[in-house]
């Protein structure tokens, strides 16, 4: 089995965190994770398809892991994360792409493909729709009118409140809580409750992640934080 390499691409400003896996001369396929998770998320998918002749390239977003995290909200917009990946492509010498996301990889991975669908091939997206701007009404008020200030994108708009928040919690525990979540309903989080509140619910991990992921996840948020993540719900009205 081939051996996933690390390395750090300069791109549109940053330093991104790169891993990629398999032959050169293949196809590639792009994978973008989401909040609050890194490249590690697409380790299984990237041996798999590597495994079959192509070539899998999975960054640490901006903001996240091993990449730069700009401390402005305005500079995690669509136009700042496509750029990001696009630069990411032509240090790479690769044209086009499958792109595949999940989360606020698959939001970014459809303006990706509203903005340069020259660079794309086809697009697999995971847990998101495509959900077209409303032209008088911004999206933060409309989610508010739906599911009140209790909910979860609503409460990530104050900045500094959910750092603060998360930083009452083990990370350990926060980590198996945000990984581990399955209740359909929308995620509303009281206040005076918080994610700290909740963060002992989940002790017993499913099969597909074991304490040594856990652990990957809580040891790179506890060295970067969690600002950087949450500025994608802070910029999500630009």
């Amino acid at each position: 089995m081939e051996t996933i390499e690390h390395a750090t691409v300069p791109t549109n400003g940053i330093n991104m965190h790169v891993a990629s896996v398999g032959g050169a001369g293949g196809d590639t396929v792009l994978f973008l994770h989401g909040f609050p998770d890194l490249w590690y998320t697409w380790r299984r998918q990237m041996l798999s398809l590597a495994a079959l002749g192509y070539r899998a390239v999975a960054p640490d977003l901006r903001g996240y892991g091993d990449t730069d995290a700009p401390p402005s909200a305005a500079s995690y917009t669509a136009f700042h994360i496509v750029g990001d990946l696009v630069g990411l492509l032509d240090a790479l010498g690769v044209e086009r792409v499958f792109l595949v996301g999940h989360d606020w990889g698959a939001v970014m991975a459809w303006y990706f493909c509203l903005l340069r669908p020259d660079r794309v091939k086809a697009l697999v997206n995971t847990s998101v729709v495509f959900q077209p701007r409303n032209p008088k009404r911004k999206p933060i008020d409309s989610l508010r009118a739906l599911f009140g200030d209790d909910y979860y994108i609503c409460r990530f708009q104050e900045p500094g409140e959910a750092e603060e928040d998360f930083a009452r919690a083990d990370i350990t525990k926060l980590m198996k809580l945000f990984l581990t979540s399955r209740n359909p309903k929308p995620p509303c989080i009281p206040k005076e409750i918080g994610y700290s509140g909740l963060a002992n619910s989940r002790d017993k991990l499913p099969p597909w992640l074991s304490e040594e992921d856990v652990n990957y996840y809580a040891s790179k948020f506890s060295q970067k934080g969690f600002t950087g993540g949450l500025n994608y719900y802070r910029a999500l009205n630009l």
